[in-house]
């Protein structure tokens, strides 16, 4: 899988990725760590990556709608919580294959002891 690490979550994600045999940009690797929402949106579709952030607007389905990308992550896990953890528990889902055949097309919300899906909108069949 493509993934495009946001620059809000750890440094060690990337490799961690990687040794699974996943295919990882971080925004932070082609300086792009201080770019817009929009920028980082139009790099993940351009580029058809998953992206992976702790950036809750990404949550807002109006905005980003989950159907337009090859899958939307937010970790949502307290500011307090150590890298490690974080780093883990989102290898642990990235070594889920049943996960990730659910992620292309949708929001996925990733928060201590708890994954919620979001299915983007089914194109409306003509009548």
């Amino acid at each position: 899988m493509r993934i495009l690490i946001d620059a809000n979550l750890p440094r060690s994600l990337a490799d961690r990725l990687r040794r699974q045999g996943h295919v990882v940009a971080d925004l932070r690797d082609v300086e792009l760590q201080n770019a817009d929402d929009e920028c980082v949106t139009t790099l993940a579709r351009r580029d058809h990556s998953i992206l992976v952030t702790r950036d809750f607007d990404f949550a807002d389905v109006r905005n980003y709608p989950p159907e337009k990308y090859d899958g939307i992550m937010v970790v949502n896990f307290p500011n307090q919580t150590s890298a490690a953890i974080v780093v883990t528990a989102i290898e642990s889902i990235f070594a889920q294959s049943a996960l990730l055949e659910k992620l292309p097309g949708t929001l996925m919300i990733v928060e201590p002891g708890r994954i919620r899906l979001r299915p983007g909108q089914l194109p409306q069949p003509p009548l």
